[in-house]
């Protein structure tokens, strides 16, 4: 029951006890209480909505960011890692393998603050060793949600 409920309230968060009871051929009560057990566990840590904010907010850019990171004894990442996810300018904080070591995603009113944002505070940071900044041109799908509609391609309809 569990991960076919975690999968139905990751595709919509707004389904009803009674509607995810009826897909999940079960009663509300039990629903609701495998629900209230997977936030105590932590399993579920929050509902978010997905939005489009090229629709709403033509003025923000959102980066990308790749993060060197030297580890310090005992502590690994996560020193650093709580310490960038604590900005509030920061929506994302992963732990990567390859290339580079933190991959951390950062919203800004525009490039220059992104980059200020990057030179002053994250490049500063004592364990960092290098940065690189790759800014987000166009989100075609974030959270499992499309977030463009097709645009249909009628080159070739023509007749000759």
């Amino acid at each position: 029951m569990k991960n076919e409920l975690l999968k139905l309230l990751g595709s919509n968060a707004r389904y009803t006890v009674e509607q995810l009871a009826v897909m999940m051929a079960s009663t509300p009560e039990a629903v609701a209480a495998e629900i209230d057990t997977l936030e105590k566990e932590g399993v579920i840590c929050g509902y978010k909505t997905v939005i489009d904010w090229e629709k709403v907010d033509a003025t923000s850019v959102s980066a990308i960011i790749e993060l060197n990171v030297v580890p310090k004894a005992d502590l690994g990442f996560e020193e650093v890692a709580e310490k960038v996810a604590s900005y509030p300018e920061v929506e994302a904080v992963y732990l990567m393998s390859g290339g580079y070591d933190l991959n951390v995603v950062v919203k800004g009113k525009n490039l220059q603050e992104v980059s200020r944002f990057v030179a002053r505070e994250l490049a500063t940071i004592d364990s960092v060793t290098s940065t690189a900044t790759h800014f987000v041109m166009r989100r075609y799908k974030e959270m499992d949600v499309k977030l463009i509609e097709s645009e249909k391609d009628d080159r070739g309809t023509y007749l000759l």
